[in-house]
């Protein structure tokens, strides 16, 4: 059975000061073992802050991006070494916004997959659609080719490794949220994938999370769906009660 995840990314918010806050109440406030892995992705400021104030605590640290070069002339960018050293585990690979706005390409996020996984990093790998491309129904052939292109030259045990997050470009940051039948049709599409690909127990045991305006109003239902292992949060992982409600979603549930 997949563990499940609630991933919080902070985008471009919070000092080190708040998010040193923020990661002292998380930590508090989850003083008993969560259900679901926790993780949360400050803004490069406060990686280091964050980790520490997290050592010892079932939260992992993520960095919201990674350059694929271990180290050179790229002002501005942070490399996978960095990243460990200040204390991180996971890394986003592949936001909606760094492909729309930084204009990050599927080749480009292979090799930064790749990096991570050589570092020892776990990439949440990011993939979906956008409203245009849903409206002409090239939603299955945009999430095959970010699967097959991000994923070129992945080995099952590389797969292993990592975690996916289908999070449909229309519903980030708008307070659009697809409903659960249509995230549950994109995330069984993304295993179907999988299992073609590799094996059916390797798709089995890949963690699929749902990003796209998760609020503790919706994310039960969102779990709920058979193929949803977990929640990749944007505005409501930026109040520690909202983001504690959101891990302990099993008792919205009534688990």
């Amino acid at each position: 059975m997949v563990r499940p995840v609630i991933a919080g990314n902070w985008k471009m918010n919070k000092t080190v000061a708040e998010a040193v806050d923020f990661a002292k109440g998380l930590r508090d406030g989850l003083a008993t073992e969560p259900v679901a892995e926790v993780i949360i992705a400050p803004p490069f400021t406060a990686l280091w802050a964050v980790a520490d104030v997290l050592k010892g605590s079932p939260v992992r640290v993520a960095a919201q991006n990674l350059h694929e070069a271990p180290k050179g002339a790229f002002t501005g960018e942070i490399s996978a070494g960095m990243l460990v050293e200040a204390g991180c585990t996971h890394v986003l690979v592949g936001h909606s916004e760094r492909r729309t706005l930084f204009g990050e390409t599927d080749s480009r996020i292979n090799l930064k997959l790749k990096t991570a996984l050589a570092a020892g990093l776990t990439p949440i790998f990011c993939i979906g659609e956008t409203l245009q491309e849903r409206e002409e129904n090239r939603m299955k052939t945009v999430i095959e080719r970010q699967l097959k292109e991000g994923l070129n030259n992945f080995t099952a045990d590389d797969i292993s490794r990592l975690l996916i997050a289908y999070e449909p470009v229309w519903a980030i940051g708008t307070g659009k949220t697809a409903t659960p039948g249509q995230a549950q049709e994109v995330h069984g599409l993304i295993r179907k994938w999988i299992a073609g690909q590799y094996s059916a127990e390797r798709a089995a045991q890949t963690a699929i999370l749902y990003g796209g305006s998760v609020t503790p109003k919706n994310v039960a239902d969102l779990m709920g769906q058979p193929d949803i292992n977990g929640a990749l949060v944007g505005g409501a992982s930026l109040e520690v009660d909202s983001f504690i409600q959101l891990v302990r979603y099993q008792t919205i549930q009534g688990a």
